[in-house]
């Protein structure tokens, strides 16, 4: 493991695969979600990749896919 990724475990900050991996859903998903601001990118590495906040990411997504498992629309999530 390198020292930058360690870093980054241990600040809890997961790129988009593992995001998804974790959450059991496709890195897809992860990304589509992000575009339609329904999760936040908490940081950047320095190629440029998405980094999320592990903890309040893995929540988020669990909470959409049970809402939209109950018929709620993605809009509807969408923070104001």
């Amino acid at each position: 493991m390198t020292s930058a990724r360690r870093i980054r475990l241990e600040k809890g900050l997961l790129k988009v695969g593992e995001v998804a991996q974790e959450a059991g859903v496709r890195t897809s998903t992860v990304k589509f979600y992000t575009e339609q601001g329904l999760l936040e990118v908490a940081d950047y590495t320095k190629g440029g990749y998405r980094l999320y906040d592990r903890e309040k990411t893995i929540r988020r997504i669990i909470a959409i896919r049970q809402m939209t498992a109950r018929r709620i629309s993605l809009v509807e999530l969408r923070p104001e």
